[in-house]
């Protein structure tokens, strides 16, 4: 009997590139982002050697959160592009090895959505069930939003509707199968138009008590992870399955281990974010436990686990770890402490290899790989987020347009002034500038990036002391990060794969990492 050969789905264990359309790189010189920008620069992904690109909202919107209130997601946003750029960079990305995850927002769309512009028409519309509006002299509950604030709205004719986010946020009633229906002909929409996979916005919110309760500790969520959610993610997993190797990936922010796996039973989602490692104190302790309960939660399911330290919602990694508190949450408003970047740029090179040799996927947030760091300069009369006036924290600052070539703003990035500023010492962190230089945070990724396809599924820890990270994947590969206060030895080996800094002979710097092979 022949031998049959099992691969792992792509998803297993792909490096996957986050790309926030709207500074990725503009084609049209408009100073925003676009298809276009993201076409021509895909050499840089291939060069990087990254398996899947996740983009971005890029379908019609007014803008009110940065294209997360979507009005069509069936078509692209005309400051991006059209449908027939978004079907060609799919079919490029392909050619080039590449596969394309798209984001879909199921919580909410627009309030400049056809359904909801008829809602508000007329009290008798159906679409006014597609929605979550009541009658009430007073505000329905006193629930606090995502961004903050109110989660309610009066509407001219008396009613109230709920959004979780902004009122230009209108949150979708999931109880409707009008509302199902829909969803599951948008994930065929971009499924038979190639997409590889979905990644699903606030994946736990979708749900809501009827009853609209409030909030009370030890008590059932009226909103966050109701068990209804999965009967959603079970319909989405048999469309997904009616096609070949197609994944949906949840942001699933759940501290609770077991509420977490959930969604990753084996007829739900293919993966999630963990936000477990992201938000996870630079400490020894604290990531050792972390990687043991990621690794031992998505065993219990059999889904693979994930590795992400930044994207485009939170404060960036090398900006965090180079403050004194690392962690991160949007209850820990991180803005404008003081940070020490040379120390955040030496740990965010160590986490990178660490995150690269984690058993599992990677995710890569667009401009990790060059060492970006937080731009918290941005002038108030700058500041696009809604989340600002809501909570008193932008995320605008992990979202400044890459810097491609050039000593100067704008980098190559647009020929028009970027939508948000690009601070001016960027100048040796372009793509170009970083190109070649083996001492880059550029190529340190692309060689990371390389070498970890040549590591083994196995995975154990190696007993090197309390303040020493260190582990093997197989019989000939180790990990060592030393985060103790002074240099560590290095366990015996044959040759040194890779450092995130300088080594002192045999001895590992403080703050370091290396790749060995035993």
């Amino acid at each position: 009997m022949s031998e049959v050969s099992v691969t792992t789905p792509w998803w297993c264990d792909a490096v996957i590139y986050q790309v926030y359309p709207r500074s990725f790189a503009d084609a049209d010189g408009d100073g925003i982002g676009d298809i276009g920008g993201i076409r021509a620069r895909l050499g840089h992904l291939r060069d990087l050697g990254v398996d899947a690109i996740w983009m971005g909202p890029w379908y019609p919107s007014p803008m009110a959160d940065a294209g997360y209130d979507v009005s069509d997601f069936r078509d692209i946003d005309p400051v991006f592009g059209t449908l027939a750029e978004a079907e060609a960079l799919i079919a490029e990305a392909h050619e080039t090895g590449i596969r394309i995850i798209v984001d879909i927002v199921p919580n909410h769309v627009s309030s400049e959505h056809p359904w909801f512009t008829a809602a508000l028409r007329s009290g008798d519309a159906p679409e006014r069930d597609y929605f979550w509006f009541r009658k009430s002299q007073s505000m329905p509950t006193n629930w606090t939003g995502e961004f903050g604030g109110t989660t309610w709205t009066r509407t001219p004719d008396g009613d109230w509707y709920l959004h979780l986010f902004t009122p230009e946020q209108p949150d979708l009633n999931w109880e409707h199968p009008a509302v199902r229906a829909e969803f599951e002909g948008i994930l065929r929409f971009w499924f038979d138009r190639g997409v590889d996979g979905i990644r699903i916005d606030s994946a736990t919110l979708l749900c809501k008590d009827p009853a609209l309760p409030e909030v009370v500790d030890g008590e059932p969520h009226p909103f966050h992870d109701r068990d209804a959610v999965h009967d959603v993610y079970r319909s989405w997993r048999r469309v997904a399955d009616e096609y070949q190797d197609r994944a949906l990936i949840g942001e699933v922010w759940m501290p609770e281990v077991e509420r977490f796996t959930d969604y990753l039973r084996p007829d739900e989602l293919h993966a999630a974010f963990n936000f477990d490692f992201l938000g996870c104190a630079w400490d020894p302790a604290l990531l050792r436990a972390c990687v043991n309960r990621t690794l031992e939660a998505h065993a219990t399911v059999g889904a693979p686990p994930t590795w992400v330290i930044s994207n485009h919602d939170v404060t960036r990694h090398v900006t965090r770890y180079g403050r004194s508190d690392t962690t991160f949450s949007f209850e820990n408003n991180l803005d404008g402490t003081p940070v020490d970047l040379e120390l955040g740029t030496r740990r965010a090179r160590a986490a990178a290899l660490l995150t690269l040799s984690l058993p599992g996927s990677a995710y890569v947030y667009q401009g990790e790989e060059l060492g970006l760091w937080e731009n918290e300069s941005i002038g108030e009369d700058r500041i696009q987020d809604p989340m600002y006036a809501r909570r008193g924290h932008t995320r605008d600052g992990c979202r400044v347009p890459l810097p491609w070539s050039g000593d100067e703003p704008p980098y190559a990035f647009t020929t028009a002034t970027p939508w948000l500023p690009q601070p001016a010492e960027w100048k040796d962190r372009t793509v170009r500038a970083q190109t070649g230089d083996p001492n880059s945070m550029l190529e340190l990724y692309r060689a990371a990036i390389r070498l970890r396809r040549t590591l083994s599924p196995e995975f154990a820890w190696l007993g090197l002391g309390a303040d020493v990270l260190a582990y093997t994947r197989g019989a000939d590969f180790a990990f060592v990060l030393n985060l103790s206060g002074f240099p560590v030895p290095m366990p015996e080996h044959r040759t040194r794969m890779l450092a995130s800094g300088p080594l002192d002979g045999d001895l590992l710097p403080q703050d370091t990492a290396v790749w060995l092979r035993l």
